[in-house]
């Protein structure tokens, strides 16, 4: 298998390297924040707080957090296919 950075700039390695560490950081930030009220997903805790199965606050706020995570994550996303279709 050939080494994908082989013919790379350094300055291009390094933002792509940055931008894959968020993306992860990002994805277990998101991860924990949904498990602490035992959703899997964003939609999974707004039902949740519907059905009273959690308190209000501070689950909505996590919800909130939640989605502003992976919005984050989709324009990181976006920046990173950007980025490797102008190299």
């Amino acid at each position: 298998m050939d080494n994908f950075y082989e013919n790379l700039a350094p300055e291009d390695i390094q933002v792509l390297d940055s931008l894959s560490r968020l993306l992860i950081e990002l994805r277990e930030s998101r991860s924990a924040l949904l498990d602490h009220f035992g959703a899997a997903d964003d939609e999974g805790l707004l039902e949740r707080i519907r059905n009273g199965e959690v308190e209000e606050h501070p689950a909505y706020e996590a919800y909130l957090g939640a989605r502003i995570i992976s919005s984050t994550r989709e324009a990181v996303r976006r920046e990173l296919r950007d980025y490797m279709l102008e190299g």
